[in-house]
């Protein structure tokens, strides 16, 4: 290496050196322009061999996917707290895999969290990468994001995003919402269902004066007519019926040919403020007319429904079991399955299974018109049906969960014949 590229890599190590000062709400400069335009100049390439094996990576729970906010999109979590130090980690190689993690989601409307609390001059990406991130993340990804909620930004964040925000489309930069509070956030998803960091909450707390008891649900304020947010014992006890009416009377709207042959029924979201008034409206006992409702909001319904019961439908015991599905032969699959739905699910859970999937079995009758196949509809729903007691589906889940509800969607003849 020559001389002038030796001042030249210790200029911008001590450049680099220098942003880090700043993570922490600093005064920021107008050096910090410049430097962070040579940060990003060699951005935009993958260099590292692709892998299909992130077990590694999906160890840090950086990434985590949960159920559906109030517009029906899957949300996609980013931790910054849980990125580790630079000198064990492969920032291309994590690329990858928040790729592969998206891949399964671009096609539909999603929303991303980061949390950036946490992050220190030790975990932080470089600015390339970031600015790389950008680049290689092709229209797929940007054009179903609806909205990307960056929650507790630092100063720095905010004069690295005025820096780029002329050399981004200004779709996307309508799609970025800074959230400073978590109470906040909970207008657009419920919190309970989102995996927040300890430090995350803590931070808030600190800085709020709140606590993480405050947005949890406490079964003793439910109310008898209360239908989202419960658990099944509490709706079938208070309405004496087998079937939530709520989700009788989406499924009955949405059994019409014309709904069922709607393109993207399940896969685009909903407006947010008219699903939280139905919500609420339904949630104290009063009748809501389906025939002034859109589509795409009497989707959003049921799928929010089944993904804000207290506990998962599939029950939290059945999670390994179902995760444990997809090692199978496909010999043992459908005795398996069986196994799961019919013998080991409670009685009232099983009803519904069977109700939701005879449903959903008509939808994929019309796939050629609606473009939601099983495998689509898996990925909607799975995550709305199964989860973990600590409420996140890891990448090394969501395959496994998949797998079991496309079975299930695909096979509900022979599955449910017994």
């Amino acid at each position: 290496m020559g001389k002038e590229e030796d001042q030249e890599a210790e200029s911008l190590c001590v450049e680099r050196n220098y942003l880090d000062t700043l993570m922490d709400d600093e005064v920021v400069e107008d050096k910090v322009e410049e430097i962070i335009l040579r940060e990003v100049t060699s951005a935009g390439k993958l260099e590292t061999k692709a892998t299909k094996d992130f077990r590694d990576l999906a160890a840090y729970g950086i990434v985590d996917v949960v159920g559906d906010d109030t517009g029906g999109r899957k949300i996609i979590v980013v931790s910054a707290s849980k990125f580790p130090a630079h000198k064990h980690f492969n920032n291309e190689c994590f690329l990858r895999y928040l790729m592969a993690t998206l891949d399964q989601y671009v096609n539909m409307d999603y929303s991303l969290v980061y949390f950036h609390h946490g992050l220190t001059s030790k975990t932080k990406p470089p600015l390339s990468w970031i600015w790389g991130l950008y680049k290689v993340l092709d229209r797929r990804y940007k054009k179903n994001l609806k909205s990307c909620f960056i929650v507790h930004p630092t100063s720095f964040i905010r004069v690295a995003y005025k820096f780029f925000k002329p050399i981004i489309s200004a779709k996307f930069g309508q799609k970025i919402q800074y959230v400073d509070h978590l109470s906040d956030l909970s207008r657009f998803m419920n919190l309970d269902r989102l995996p927040i960091p300890n430090e995350v909450l803590e931070f808030d707390r600190k800085k709020n004066n709140s606590s993480r008891q405050i947005i949890q649900r406490n079964h003793f304020s439910w109310t008898p007519s209360q239908q989202f947010g419960v658990n099944v014992e509490w709706i079938l006890g208070n309405h004496k019926t087998e079937i939530p009416p709520i989700m009788a009377k989406c499924v009955s709207f949405l059994s019409h040919s014309d709904c069922l042959e709607t393109e993207g029924i399940f896969r685009r979201s909903a407006n947010t403020v008219v699903v939280r008034e139905l919500q609420a409206k339904i949630n104290n006992g009063e009748d809501v007319e389906f025939k002034r409702i859109d589509v795409h909001i009497a989707a959003v319904l049921l799928k929010t429904f089944l993904g804000e019961l207290s506990q998962p439908l599939l029950t939290y015991e059945l999670f390994e079991s179902i995760l444990h599905f997809s090692g199978l032969s496909k010999e043992s699959r459908l005795s398996y399955c069986q196994d799961i739905v019919i013998k080991k699910l409670p009685d009232q859970n099983h009803v519904i299974v069977k109700y939701i999937v005879q449903f959903l079995s008509l939808v994929v009758d019309r796939a050629d018109m609606n473009k939601m196949t099983a495998a689509n509809l898996a990925v909607v729903f799975g995550p709305n049906l199964v989860w973990s007691k600590d409420k996140m589906l890891s990448l090394s889940s969501i395959g496994p969960i998949n797998t079991f509800t496309e079975f299930l969607f695909s096979n509900m003849h022979k599955i449910f014949s017994m």
